[in-house]
């Protein structure tokens, strides 16, 4: 692993700092986005179904059908291959493969999660009433997947890329953003910063989201809990490579992906994140190397890599929105063309349906046809996908 990257501290919060990056984003989105605002949104590649058989199939099926899901899959595995740390290659790939949630190891009763649970609440990071379940999602058999990664959705079923896939789709934008950003700082300025810990981080940054945001029976997913101010899944994805004794300067910058450490307030931010990952993972963040030996920042020098791992995780900027926009918007064609109630909206039936479609569409593209072409493109597009 480099070890040479300089300090950057940055008197800037997070929104100042993308600005500080546009260039960059604009040269990234110059190279890889195919499409003029004149040209027409790309044809849908999806199997037509029914509405029955959209009830009848579970979202590990959807996701399987996807052939958007199953490109983006294709290149998170394909990238993370490119790995030239054996040990950490192997490692990388065995998680997207199957993200089972190890950290589980440590907890074989209830008896280790209530000493969790004390730290955690002693330090502000859980509330006093939460539920064992809240910060320790249920599972089976910690060796083994909830769901597939693939499958998962990429956050919480009312954000973005909340369809089976979802997850996927999210994480290679991310990939593939992150390394726009590694590339464009190591040909401008020459950075000597490590290729693997950018794709490490970034490919691993939302690994616990299948065990977070495990599928219910209903069609919609898992509602996520917080620890230490953020979606649960972030600190269990720190927690998780903590107990797998996975590299600290790939722990720390994934814990960037979340925020930078540029200001005092950010970077308390990330130490809180890191602190309580280690909790759960039983083990010291300082003498693990995520933190300095008084524990108040992260190593010093603070290394480029997360600040590239920050940048990279800014999918959401667009997809946010694009996700509420979207699921109305379905709604709207649901009731018009399917003849669903208000009360279908909030239903297996909904779900279902907007399950299959996003999936095999992509929340995103299905935007994309609906401002590129038009309202008509968008409604004929999802009666392609499901049969009124």
């Amino acid at each position: 692993m480099n070890n040479l990257i300089k300090d950057m501290t940055l008197d800037c919060n997070r929104r100042d700092f993308i600005k500080m990056s546009a260039g960059a984003m604009a040269a990234l989105a110059a190279t890889t986005l195919p499409l003029s605002i004149t040209a027409k949104a790309p044809s849908i590649k999806a199997a037509k179904i029914s509405l029955k058989d959209c009830l009848a199939m579970d979202p590990i099926t959807m996701a399987e059908k996807s052939s958007y899901v199953k490109s983006s899959y294709d290149y998170l595995l394909k990238t993370a291959n490119e790995i030239q740390d054996i040990k950490l290659r192997r490692s990388t790939i065995e998680i997207l493969q199957n993200p089972a949630p190890r950290l589980l190891e440590l907890y074989p009763s209830n008896a280790e999660k209530e000493q969790a649970k004390q730290r955690l609440v002693a330090a502000g990071w859980l509330k006093p009433t939460a539920a064992y379940d809240d910060f320790l999602p249920p599972c089976n058999n910690p060796s083994k997947a909830v769901i597939p990664f693939y499958a998962a959705p990429g956050s919480g079923y009312g954000s973005h890329h909340s369809y089976p896939g979802g997850l996927a789709t999210h994480v290679a934008v991310n990939v593939k953003a992150a390394l726009g950003f590694f590339n464009a700082y190591k040909d401008i300025y020459g950075f000597p910063m490590s290729r693997d810990v950018v794709i490490a981080a970034q490919s691993l940054h939302d690994l616990h989201k299948p065990w977070v945001f495990q599928w219910q029976k209903n069609g919609a997913s898992r509602t996520e809990f917080p620890i230490a101010g953020q979606g649960a899944h972030h600190v269990l994805s720190l927690a998780e490579l903590i107990h797998r004794r996975f590299p600290a300067e790939v722990i720390v910058a994934q814990a960037c992906a979340h925020n930078h450490p540029g200001t005092p307030d950010d970077e308390r931010e990330v130490v809180s994140w890191l602190n309580a990952a280690a909790i759960l993972a039983n083990q010291d963040a300082v003498s693990f190397g995520l933190l300095t030996e008084d524990g108040k920042t992260l190593p010093l020098p603070r290394r480029t890599e997360g600040f590239i791992t920050h940048l990279g995780d800014h999918d959401w900027v667009l997809s946010v929105p694009v996700a509420k926009w979207m699921i109305a918007k379905l709604g709207e064609i649901a009731k018009q063309e399917y003849q669903m109630t208000d009360a279908d909206l909030q239903s297996q039936k909904f779900y279902a349906f907007r399950n299959y479609v996003f999936s095999q569409a992509t929340l995103e593209q299905l935007y994309l046809i609906w401002t590129v072409d038009s309202q008509a493109a968008l409604v004929d597009t999802v009666k392609s996908i499901v049969t009124p």
